[in-house]
């Protein structure tokens, strides 16, 4: 194993839901075993970028209730081409050589699982999305 994929692999975490049998199709192999990881190694970043979003866009997002978030999260990303193009090279970018050979077999079906992945964790943390108020 060449140096640059023992770092990647080392560096990402476990997912313990991760389901891995025998039986399921190549898309979820990847998923579970290659997207899933990377997309929790990232979440940090990726609720940076999605505050840096919102308030480049005068922070629209805030004055919205709950549900309207979750719209504008999902609005965000996949009307949003530049914006997805963005967060996909965030999770490319952490792909060995071989799991990038093994994506472009199939990106756009993937694309499209990484994407639903990223939109539902930033849902599952849309507290974390809030305006930060200092204490006085």
């Amino acid at each position: 194993m060449d140096p640059r994929t023992k770092n990647l692999k080392g560096i990402r975490p476990e997912v313990q839901s991760a389901v891995l049998r025998t039986t399921i199709g190549d898309e979820e192999r990847f998923q579970n075993e290659t997207l899933r990881p990377i997309i929790k190694f990232q979440n940090n970043l990726f609720v940076e970028v999605f505050k840096n979003y919102i308030n480049k866009h005068k922070g629209r997002f805030y004055e919205l209730s709950g549900e309207e978030r979750f719209h504008y999260i999902e609005n965000s990303i996949q009307r949003d081409i530049k914006f997805r193009n963005s967060l996909k090279g965030m999770v490319i970018g952490q792909f060995t050589c071989e799991e990038y050979l093994e994506y472009i077999k199939n990106s756009s079906a993937l694309n499209k699982r990484m994407m639903n992945m990223v939109i539902e964790r930033l849902k599952d943390q849309v507290q974390l999305l809030q305006v930060e108020v200092l204490a006085q």
